[in-house]
């Protein structure tokens, strides 16, 4: 992520527009991937900040083999979420509106580990059984999925 550091070398905390990609992987009885955050101490999806030069789909496949140790196959755009409900403030102080291409995939294959870096642990969860410790932002992605296939 040197870029985003050169960037805050020079802007400090102020907002910055970035493209973060997430990921929705579902595994075989539905259940979808969420890793919990080592910086926040909340669960999410995995996914990060575009490098330049990267396209959105090789974020995604990169963010997710970096943080779960998986490899995606096959994956779908299912929609882009930006506004003013994606403001964060990350918990050092930077202020971020996000961009965020969501991908979605059940064609994930390799040993699932966290990263121990970003993520301390990655689990499969029940649609039905999401942990209750998830920013509003991830929610909101989880509900407009749901929403779309009738759920």
């Amino acid at each position: 992520m040197p870029y985003i550091q050169e960037l805050r070398a020079l802007v400090g905390h102020r907002p910055l527009i970035l493209v973060g990609v997430l990921v929705l992987v579902f595994d075989r009885h539905h259940r979808l991937l969420l890793q919990h955050r080592t910086d926040d101490n909340t669960w999410d999806f995995p996914g990060g900040y575009m490098e330049p030069g990267e396209s959105a789909e090789e974020t995604a496949r990169r963010e997710v083999r970096e943080e779960t140790g998986l490899e995606i196959g096959e994956m779908a755009l299912f929609n882009v979420f930006a506004g003013k409900e994606f403001f964060y403030e990350c918990p050092n102080g930077d202020q971020v509106f996000s961009v965020s291409p969501v991908y979605v995939t059940n064609d994930a294959q390799g040993d699932l580990r966290a990263d121990g870096d970003e993520g301390s642990e990655v689990r499969y969860f029940p649609i039905d059984e999401l942990p209750s410790e998830m920013l509003p932002q991830v929610r909101m992605i989880v509900e407009s999925f749901l929403k779309s296939r009738g759920l």
